[in-house]
């Protein structure tokens, strides 16, 4: 438990001062994406955020899509992807925009 306060206190620390993390590349290609059948939108203001493969350091697994409020209006969502550099694969996080 002091561990995993320790490890998220550090953590913070790091966002707060701007330290950036190295990339991960990844030497195997990602599989193509998963063709997902989306539930009914919980409400009206609700947008999808599609599901991607992340890596777990031995395999690639997939997150499922899911359905979120943005956090402002006209937000944008920029969705995970993988990008080819470096003689590997590196993942870039979906976020708002």
């Amino acid at each position: 438990m002091i561990r995993k306060a320790l490890l998220f206190s550090v953590m913070g620390c790091m966002l707060a001062v701007g330290v950036q993390a190295e990339e991960v590349i990844v030497k195997v290609r990602p599989p193509a994406a998963v063709v997902e059948t989306r539930p009914a939108r919980p409400g009206p203001n609700y947008i999808w955020t599609p599901g991607y493969h992340r890596w777990d350091g031995h395999a690639h697994v997939w997150v499922a899509g899911a359905w979120v409020v943005p956090p402002r209006a006209h937000a944008h969502w920029v969705a995970a992807h993988w990008v080819q550099r470096h003689g590997g694969w590196v993942f870039v996080e979906g976020h708002w925009s």
